[in-house]
């Protein structure tokens, strides 16, 4: 008779996103913007989705938008999920929260970075978080630019300087880990919509 033993639980690779030590940042996903870019639409559903997961689950989400003032808030459908978006004039977000500066003091060394535009803020952003010394991790389906191949170009570049391009559901199956996860559930959901 053999006794069944639960499954092992092996060593998670490093490059694999977890809940404990991941952030998400949503980059300037901003109402008056969003309109001209090419599939902002999908690119703001994928960061509903992120934000929506990373409060399931614990993860600290925060938001930017450049120059408010001019450009206006945070989308709506984004906005009551996620605390006020910090103001900001320089394209990059890198140093302007406080938790960037100190990228293993909480433990939480991985970003997700999602949002517009891909080749501008989003791209400078990933670039500062690296160079302070975080994994980044950019979910090709949500961020979005103007046209296609500043999106092309700005994947491929973050790829060659060291970001991890990936896409939003594995982000959110990354986090939940396991389908024994209390969260497995509403997190299938947000991906198959039932």
């Amino acid at each position: 008779m053999t006794s069944q033993t639960p499954e092992a639980q092996p060593r998670r690779s490093r490059a694999l996103l977890s809940r404990e030590t991941s952030r998400l940042l949503i980059v300037d996903m901003q109402s008056k913007l969003l309109p001209a870019m090419r599939d902002g639409d999908r690119a703001l559903d994928r960061c509903v989705r992120l934000v929506d997961a990373a409060r399931l689950l614990g993860i600290p989400a925060e938001a930017t938008e450049q120059y408010p003032q001019g450009l206006g808030p945070t989308d709506e459908a984004l906005s009551g999920r996620l605390p006020e978006g910090a103001a900001k004039r320089r394209f990059s977000a890198g140093g302007l929260l406080p938790w960037m500066s100190l990228p293993n003091e909480d433990g939480r060394h991985q970003v997700v970075v999602a949002g517009i535009e891909a080749h501008v803020c989003v791209l400078q952003t990933a670039l500062d978080l690296i160079a302070a010394g975080f994994d980044v991790h950019v979910p090709a389906d949500a961020v979005a630019s103007r046209n296609e191949d500043d999106l092309r170009i700005a994947l491929a570049r973050l790829s060659a300087e060291g970001a991890t391009v990936t896409g939003s559901e594995s982000v959110l199956f990354e986090w939940c880990e396991t389908s024994e996860a209390a969260e497995f559930k509403a997190i299938s959901r947000m991906v198959t919509g039932r």
